[in-house]
Order: structure tokens, then C-alpha cells, then sequence
């Protein structure tokens, strides 16, 4: 007789989960670029602040500090789209929302500020089309209105 028997493994399976989308993995990449902008943007605005010689050194600070919090936001809506956790599509709607009038105001600006609005308009088109795919919303688990839950 051999040393090994045909028995069933007494683990269980594991739990195979479906492939992430790509969108998913694009609007969570859209929305950490813009967090890690806004910490960027932040971090300079501290330092200017606390060793540059702006009108303002507390305003300047403190603009810099603001920055650092907001990017707080995105970055962890970023996370949770790629965990695929359905909270983080809340967060991440409002800061899309958030950038449009930011990506605006950049374009009616003159300069190298209107190629920056370019750039933030179409990562927040871009990511804002991607949230609001039905696709992407079943990917999360989010239930649309009026249905049940799959028992």
C-alpha cells in the first residue's frame, strides 16, 4: 500500500476572487496622481512658507498645511478603489467634482497655468466617466436602488 492516500485535502479552496478591472485600476491611478499633486503642491507651499520670503509666512503655512490634509482624501480613496472597497468611490467622486472648477480656473488663466488645466480637466473627465460606469460600479459591489442582495 502507498504512503499516500487519495483522500481530500482537508484545507479549504481558496477563495478566487474575480480580476480587478482595469478601469479600476486606472480611476485609482487618476485619483492618486491628484493626491500626490496636492501633498507636492502642499509640501512646496510649507517650505515657501516657513523659507521663502513670501507677503504672508502664516498664510503661506498654513495653505501648505490645508494642501497636505486634502491630499489625505484622494490618496486613500486611491487605495480603496484598488482594495476594491465600495466606500472609496464616495471620496473619490467628491474630489473629481472638486477639480472641475480648479481645472476651470486654470484654463482661463494665462500662461504655463492653462497646459496644467488641460492636463487636470481630462484626468478628472477621464476618471469622473470611469466612476460612474455601471461596471465599475458593480466591480465595487455597490447595489443600485430597488435591488436585493444575491443570497
Amino acid at each position: 500500500m502507498s504512503t499516500q492516500q487519495n483522500t481530500p485535502d482537508s484545507s479549504p479552496a481558496p477563495r478566487l476572487e474575480p480580476a480587478k478591472p482595469s478601469r479600476i485600476t486606472l480611476v485609482a491611478g487618476l485619483t492618486a496622481l491628484e493626491g500626490a499633486a496636492l501633498a507636492i503642491g502642499g509640501i512646496y507651499m510649507l517650505v515657501m512658507g516657513l523659507l521663502g520670503h513670501p507677503e504672508s509666512p502664516q498664510q503661506a503655512e498654513m495653505g501648505g498645511l490645508t494642501l497636505i490634509a486634502l491630499a489625505a482624501i484622494p490618496l486613500a480613496a486611491a487605495r480603496g478603489l484598488l482594495r476594491r472597497r465600495s466606500w472609496s468611490r464616495g471620496p473619490a467622486l467628491i474630489t473629481q467634482i472638486i477639480a472641475l472648477p480648479v481645472a476651470w480656473t486654470l484654463l482661463r488663466s494665462q500662461g504655463v497655468l492653462i497646459p496644467a488645466g488641460i492636463v487636470l480637466a481630462a484626468v478628472t473627465l477621464t476618471a469622473l466617466y470611469q466612476l460612474v460606469r455601471p461596471t465599475t460600479v458593480e466591480a465595487l459591489g455597490i447595489r443600485r436602488p430597488g435591488t436585493t442582495p444575491e443570497g
